[in-house]
């Protein structure tokens, strides 16, 4: 499947929670803005820099009306374990077959490596930004950011 593009209409896509929850993207839609960031590993270097930057982060996006959900393919037994140690807010979704990253078109590093992408995915489902990088963690949550409050301002 061609990966995903600003403005494309994201894919619908489904997954348990760390927290015992099912998420469904289009439930979203029409209600909040959703800030979708795929990393590859939890407890490595780089991923724990970009979910910290996220968590610190996470009051200005909930203000601007964005849910911020992580991804990758580590168990949700690992993603429990990662969010209790690092006490992150948000959901962190289990893509243990790869689908999600499929269903994006999430890009390999180095054709090996899962890759480090985040998707700003509007109000009615419309992507809007996209930024990928698999080492300027916190630039994911500053470009995202930048977006989420343009949205709300383009919407009051």
């Amino acid at each position: 499947m061609a990966a995903i593009q600003v403005g494309h209409r994201s894919p619908d896509v489904t997954a348990p929670t760390h927290d015992g929850q099912h998420f469904v993207l289009s439930d979203f839609r029409g209600h909040k803005v959703v800030v979708l960031f795929f990393y590859p590993a939890d407890g490595s270097l780089v991923c724990t820099a970009e979910a910290c930057a996220f968590r610190d982060a996470y009051t200005s996006f909930t203000d601007a009306g964005a849910a911020v959900v992580g991804v990758s393919g580590d168990s949700l037994d690992a993603h429990r374990g990662f969010v209790a140690n690092h006490k992150l807010p948000f959901q962190l979704l289990s893509d243990a077959d790869g689908q999600i990253r499929k269903a994006f078109g999430v890009p390999k590093t180095l054709g090996l490596f899962p890759g480090r992408v985040t998707y700003v995915i509007d109000k009615k489902g419309i992507v809007r930004h996209i930024f990928s990088s698999q080492l300027a963690a916190s630039q994911h949550v500053a470009e995202a950011l930048k977006v989420v409050e343009q949205l709300l301002r383009e919407s009051t």
